[in-house]
């Protein structure tokens, strides 16, 4: 088969990437498409981009919404460390050690999966005049051929610089015509106007309100915003999806009710992030960590995941602050003589913007200027949702109740 690989920031994915890659399809270059978000870009690193999960999640619920069994979506470069570079990707996605399983894990045949495949590096034309720059562009060429889109207006001169190419590198480019969309990730992230994106897309965007919460990263350290992007990539390997998105939504949520109430952004930050990075981990892993972290205060095992969580957090994350690890711990249950740190993480698990469970409007509007009136909206809500479930309310809870005048 012929195989196009199509990498990317996709920050956010648009419909220019997706007549790119309909255009490669329908002029019959290739059979599939596989598109690979970037996971941490040489050329945009830190507050540049949102966090690598944001961007492949995305992704794969445009091309899933927008195409049949033919063009795929890969998390490959989640698996390597440090800055991936495309040449490291490539070499990766083409060896049969890889492309096989992962062909015939999305529906292909293994006879077919086996087959010896020709791969392509599917571009826009505006790679091009600096595509020599690029780390290794002999060991991509080696792989895959370009095969680079030609649209109406664009100026660049493929053929010219397909001879340059060719003369520095010997290789040839393959060309296809496609359908201009003028659309750019960074133009529009700029304009702040997301209506013109895939309607998938807009509704992704708008249930993380993840550009808008981005933000809160101006008020946090360097080291602090490196951490979370790193941390990102590695809860991948740790979490769901949606519990995944949840946990790096509370994250930033706790930074910036953190920056609200003139709090540390920085362990706000940190501490809503991992709040729920033991979750799906085995329930009697869960048991054992909860119990090294606080004996038998929690053994419903709704609740192990948080003093887990605090295990989790300073054995594989390297977290030393009590107070960080506090937060975790008591994050679903609250506590009495909680810090404000602790009734930021427990607010933003409860409120972040993906949540839907109940009416969050009234704890939303408080949050910001008034964090207790909003916390006893949301330990009301918890003890009628307990109360109906006929489920006892922690000793723990009851004292953070108590604080809080219930």
């Amino acid at each position: 088969m012929r195989i196009a690989l199509f990498g990317g920031s996709f920050d956010p994915f648009h419909y220019g990437h997706i007549e790119l890659i309909r255009g490669a399809i329908e002029s019959g270059a290739c059979d599939i498409v596989i598109v690979i978000p970037t996971v941490n870009n040489n050329f945009k690193r830190g507050r540049i981009l949102i966090p690598a999960p944001y961007r492949y999640y995305m992704a794969k619920a445009a091309v899933e919404d927008e195409f049949s069994s033919n063009v795929l979506v890969s998390d490959v470069e989640f698996d390597f460390e440090g800055i991936t570079y495309t040449a490291n990707t490539v070499k990766k996605v083409v060896s049969d050690g890889f492309i096989i399983p992962f062909l015939m894990r999305n529906g292909v045949p293994g006879e077919k999966a086996a087959e010896r495949h020709s791969f392509f590096w599917l571009c826009g034309s505006d790679i091009l005049p600096t595509f020599d720059k690029w780390y290794k562009p002999e060991e991509i060429l080696s792989y895959a051929v370009l095969l680079v889109a030609k649209r109406e207006g664009d100026d660049t001169d493929i053929y010219e610089q397909g001879a340059r190419l060719k003369s520095l590198f010997g290789c040839d480019i393959a060309i296809f015509a496609m359908n201009g969309i003028d659309q750019a990730s960074s133009d529009i992230k700029q304009t702040g106007s997301y209506d013109k994106l895939p309607g998938v897309v807009q509704d992704f965007i708008k249930a993380h309100d993840i550009y808008n919460t981005i933000t809160v990263l101006d008020h946090c350290s360097d080291e602090t915003c490196v951490k979370f992007y790193e941390y990102a990539v590695k809860l991948y390997h740790y979490l769901s999806g949606k519990r995944l998105l949840h946990t790096l939504n509370v994250g930033l949520l706790s930074a910036k009710l953190a920056h609200d109430h003139g709090e540390d952004c920085d362990k706000a930050l940190i501490a809503g992030t991992l709040h729920d990075c033991a979750k799906e981990l085995p329930m009697d892993e869960q048991k054992k960590m909860a119990e090294a972290v606080c004996g038998e205060l929690f053994v419903d095992d709704k609740l192990l995941h948080s003093p887990a969580g605090a295990y989790m957090a300073r054995d594989m994350f390297g977290i030393e602050d009590q107070e960080i690890l506090n937060a975790i711990t008591y994050h679903t249950t609250g506590r009495g003589g909680a810090t404000m740190l602790d009734k930021i993480v427990y607010l933003a698990d409860k409120i972040e913007p993906s949540r839907t469970y109940t009416d969050l409007t009234e704890m939303r509007k408080f949050a910001p200027t008034d964090i207790d009136s909003s916390l006893r909206l949301c330990v009301m809500s918890v003890a009628d949702k307990f109360k109906r479930k006929g489920r006892a309310i922690h000793p723990v809870t009851l004292d953070f109740m108590s604080d809080l005048g219930l």
